[in-house]
């Protein structure tokens, strides 16, 4: 049965010489995976171009229950940007954040709130003029919360440690030996408080801005079986001075 749906492209695979097989976050059914045709003919009903990193498509598919791929009949752009596929910076954050969700969100079941951050974030994303180089760290650090994985912050105090394992701060070396010294867990702590509107106001360098995304990524491969080495992560820590 054909059905309309909206969702975010997470990432693209070659299937056949003919089609593609793309996974897409849906705002109403959750992550999908959906069987393209690869045709870059201008009369086809699917365009392969629509299909780049994190760009929010409209899909109308033949959704058959127990099925793991769907059929795409015809995919149109839901929400056109502005600047983020064309700014080289904006773009490698996108390359980088949707091989990120792709390996992240592994739940069919949709939901709304993770959707609707996600649509926010990567809006704020192509609409901010400058001062966004803190972006993908704030964005992966309040994408924890809906992933259950965001860290208790109510027993930080100084000088104390953060337990990378049981997402805590603890005033003692923890025993499980991933863990955060004083010093950084610090910096944890403070990272966690901000936000889009001000994250311009906390200034770090290039190999600062790189640690924190290195124990960003460390924190999720704890706790998300199977995850892997981003392939786009080495791309991302060569951006901004």
């Amino acid at each position: 049965m054909y059905q309309k749906t909206v969702g975010i492209v997470l990432h693209v695979l070659k299937y056949n010489d003919s089609s593609n097989i793309v996974h897409v976050y849906t705002r109403d059914r959750g992550r999908v995976a959906f069987l393209v045709k690869a045709s870059r003919s201008r009369k086809a009903g699917v365009r392969p171009t629509l299909f780049q990193p994190l760009s929010m498509v409209e899909l109308e598919a033949d959704f058959r229950p127990k099925a793991n791929l769907h059929r795409v009949k015809e995919a149109k752009v839901w929400m056109p940007y502005a600047s983020l596929p064309f700014h080289p910076y904006k773009s490698s954050i996108a390359m980088f954040l949707s091989e990120f969700l792709y390996r992240a969100l592994r739940e069919e079941e949709p939901d709304e709130y993770l959707f609707a951050y996600l649509q926010h974030s990567i809006c704020w994303l192509d609409e901010c003029g400058d001062s966004f180089s803190n972006f993908h760290i704030v964005f992966l650090l309040r994408l924890s919360r809906f992933l259950g994985l965001y860290p208790n912050l109510s027993r930080y105090t100084e000088g104390c440690y953060f337990d990378m394992l049981n997402a805590c701060f603890t005033p003692s070396v923890p025993e499980s030996g991933a863990f955060l010294k004083p010093d950084e867990a610090a910096r944890v702590q403070m990272l966690l408080r901000m936000n889009y509107e001000t994250m311009h106001l906390f200034s770090m360098s290039r190999a600062e801005r790189n640690r924190c995304l290195t124990i960003i990524n460390d924190y999720y491969r704890l706790h998300i079986p199977d995850f892997p080495v981003l392939k786009s992560l080495e791309v991302l820590k060569e951006l901004f001075d």
